[in-house]
């Protein structure tokens, strides 16, 4: 079965489509999804650690190879999408089908299961549990990412909105460093809710976790499942045809501007291994986990600011060198955030330095747009790129690649986060503070996270661009390809 557009003599790749109802569903669904994703990644470790007793590096690998097991379900779930002949849309069911089975894994990933110290036991659960709540994401989030794509044949509305939704994921992302302090003080006997330096709260209890985690679940399917019931996919597409496993690899084999943009995201894994370091960063700085907030808020602000600019930055310069613009500037800012923090740790009493160090975190989150948002529209843009030149549209192989490379990369550096954790000593610190024995976090710690927190991933921002100055889908060449795709459905 064809879908087809209507016929019309008005240039479909420059009108507008969307109304202002379906943008909000898919900015507010993308922050519901994203508020489960961001919860799991900057607190199951922590949980898994403090109530299950499990090592937190030892977490860190298990997170990243489940991460890479459930990857080949990505490419299943893209060839899922690209043989779908649902009346409903391609994406659309296959968004509707994760909604449940995300929702109940999420809450079982708290769950305070005893092992009576069996730490065999212990690892396989965790191990087990977060491969199937992986599995269920994943049939969420390829179609949830792929859908951008057919929302509007217009390249310059897709942008618009592809800029509008991420920010609203950024937000929901970070969501959790709100619902957690929310949860500490409805649940009878919550930890406290703010502390400061030289104060450690009192440790989230296993009900706090799990109760966070039922909220986030439940809120955030709910306006996950907005997507599929007020959107519409409106790019034209060969549905049921059947795509083999070969045709995939061939599709991204003679696909060159995607693979660039894979192989750049693969070698910046690791610059948004803050957030998942984040809840110890805190700890660790500010003398509260539950402090993570003021943390997330400095960052996300500047990352919002930066979505929003970028429809401007990209039409005045297109993606390419806004992107290579906003990866130098956060390898820069990155590297100052680290020496600002440096003196700080060392003149705790000093205001202009305390000042600065937020100044400097609320800086490093304008270069997040292009680790967040500029993938999306590249992947888009490579989409119609190979439409252009062999006449086939595969959104489900792009985005499945997309979004397994994603995963890959959270996971790697959430891995690597928490190795410089462990190395720091914070587990021991931990302990001894719980115990009475030591008060707060010495320089060292603080030092070995903060690197974590802001160098590496400014180090990987840099390592990012070299794939970026091969890609040439941008200026004329996109406008040619989406005028020309825009006259061949129109003759259809």
């Amino acid at each position: 079965m064809v879908i087809k557009m209507s016929n019309t003599n008005t240039d479909v790749s420059t009108q507008k489509h969307m109304n202002f109802k379906e943008i909000a569903a898919y900015s507010l669904g993308l922050f519901g999804f994203q508020a489960i994703v961001g919860l799991l990644n900057s607190y199951q470790a922590e949980f898994d650690a403090s109530v299950l007793g499990a090592d937190i590096a030892v977490v860190g690998v298990l997170i990243l190879i489940a991460k890479i097991v459930s990857a080949v379900f990505d490419p299943v779930v893209g060839r899922m999408i690209d043989r779908s002949n649902s009346k409903n849309g391609k994406f659309k069911s296959m968004i509707l089908y994760s909604i449940i089975p995300l929702l109940v894994m999420t809450a079982v990933i708290f769950v305070n299961v005893p092992f009576g110290g069996n730490r065999v036991l212990l690892y396989i659960w965790i191990f087990v549990t977060y491969l199937i709540w992986s599995l269920a994401m994943t049939l969420g989030d390829v179609p949830s990412q792929g859908i951008a794509s057919v929302l509007t044949p217009n390249p310059t509305e897709r942008t618009n909105v592809v800029s509008i939704s991420n920010t609203f994921k950024q937000v929901g992302f970070s969501a959790c460093v709100v619902i957690v302090p929310i949860v500490c003080l409805i649940v009878p006997g919550g930890s406290q809710v703010f502390g400061f330096e030289g104060e450690t709260d009192t440790p989230m209890v296993a009900s706090e976790y799990f109760w966070t985690a039922v909220l986030t679940a439940v809120l955030g399917c709910a306006l996950f499942a907005l997507i599929p019931l007020l959107n519409k996919e409106r790019v034209p597409y060969v549905s049921g045809e059947k795509t083999t496993t070969k045709d995939m690899i061939r599709a991204l084999k003679d696909n060159k501007p995607l693979m660039l943009v894979i192989i750049s995201y693969f070698l910046g894994f690791g610059r948004q291994m803050a957030m998942g370091i984040q809840v110890q960063a805190a700890n660790v700085l500010l003398g509260s986990q539950n402090l993570v907030a003021v943390l997330g808020i400095v960052t996300a602000i500047g990352s919002m600011i930066s979505m929003a600019v970028c429809p401007l930055l990209i039409k005045k310069l297109g993606e390419k060198k806004v992107y290579l613009i906003m990866s130098f500037y956060g390898f820069g800012a990155s590297v100052l955030s680290f020496i600002v923090g440096y003196l700080w740790f060392r003149n705790p009493e000093n205001t202009v330095l305390m000042i600065l160090f937020y100044l400097f975190l609320f800086l490093i989150g304008l270069q997040f747009g292009a680790v967040t948002l500029m993938p999306m529209i590249m992947t888009a843009d490579c989409v119609d790129y190979y439409e252009y030149e062999t006449g086939k549209r595969m959104e489900g192989a792009a985005y499945s690649v997309l979004t397994l490379t994603i995963k890959v990369c959270l996971a790697l550096g959430t891995a690597l986060g928490l190795v410089f954790v462990q190395f720091s000593g914070y587990t021991e610190t931990v302990s001894q503070i719980t115990s009475g024995a030591a008060t707060a976090f010495d320089v060292k710690t603080k030092d070995i996270i903060f690197f974590a927190y802001t160098v590496m991933p400014g180090i990987l921002a840099l390592l990012s661009t070299i794939p970026m100055f091969k890609y040439d889908i941008v200026g004329e060449k996109k406008a040619k390809i989406a005028s020309e795709l825009a006259a061949r459905r129109e003759s259809k």
